[in-house]
């Protein structure tokens, strides 16, 4: 399986998982080191991208597709 074919299965494994209404969160890790954090909103059909760099506050993004936060996590992880 490709990287980026796994990245989207996980994708789609949070969307799975989110009952009830409530966000799900799943972690991007590279050698142990967090990258990113990925949170599903069931409510409103979108993720969020929150990007950890080294000494600054982390920066979030929203996304609605579900294909284009696969090609930024997939550039974060590289």
């Amino acid at each position: 399986m490709s990287q980026l074919q796994g990245i989207l299965t996980r994708l789609k494994n949070l969307q799975e998982q989110a009952t009830g209404g409530e966000p799900t969160q799943r972690f991007f890790e590279v050698n142990g080191e967090r990258k990113c954090q990925v949170t599903f909103h069931p409510k409103t059909v979108t993720y969020e991208l929150e990007v950890y760099n080294d000494k600054e506050k982390p920066k979030r993004y929203q996304f609605d597709n579900i294909d284009m936060i696969t090609i930024e996590i997939f550039d974060l992880i590289q």
